[in-house]
């Protein structure tokens, strides 16, 4: 009698990359299209800090997103963050946030919520000329992300 003995897999690490700090406008509402309640969120700067990637996330982008329900949101924000070596990083994030309807409301009234209560994850992916910084194009990212007031905190990993 033989017996097999499965190795379980291992799952992949996390590295972190950087913590982005993302100073946000009022939203633009477009109101109820066939994709959900389309909004466009401003993205006006903020500052990238972290082992792998510092710098600043230049004014002009946004986060197009969809609430398909009261208690989801489609997200996807597009920006360009500026190392402090001067080299430029597009950066598409796409990712979701849920959380109760109760939650998601206040979220958009403006008002505080305790993060821990809101799932919100993405997936980021870069672009850059710069050499130094191709490995970006090579590697698989994550985000964990948190809603506030008047910024978005998002957390980026390389996954090992």
């Amino acid at each position: 009698m033989s017996t097999v003995n499965p190795t379980e897999p291992t799952p992949p690490k996390l590295e972190h990359l950087a913590t982005l700090h993302v100073q946000v406008g009022p939203p633009q509402e477009v109101g109820d299209t066939p994709q959900g309640r389309r909004r466009v969120i401003p993205i006006l700067g903020g500052t990238v800090t972290g082992p792998k990637l510092n710098g600043t996330i230049l004014p002009g982008g946004a986060d197009f997103q969809s609430i398909r329900s009261a208690t989801y949101t489609d997200i996807h924000a597009r920006y360009v963050i500026e190392t402090t070596d001067g080299h430029r990083v597009y950066v598409e994030n796409t990712g979701i946030r849920t959380g109760s309807a109760e939650d998601i409301a206040k979220l958009a009234r403006g008002e505080k919520v305790d993060p821990s209560r809101i799932y919100f994850r993405s997936y980021p992916r870069f672009e850059t000329a710069a050499p130094e910084l191709s490995w970006l194009h090579e590697q698989i990212f994550i985000g964990t992300g948190a809603r506030f007031p008047d910024h978005v905190e998002l957390c980026f990993y390389r996954v090992c």
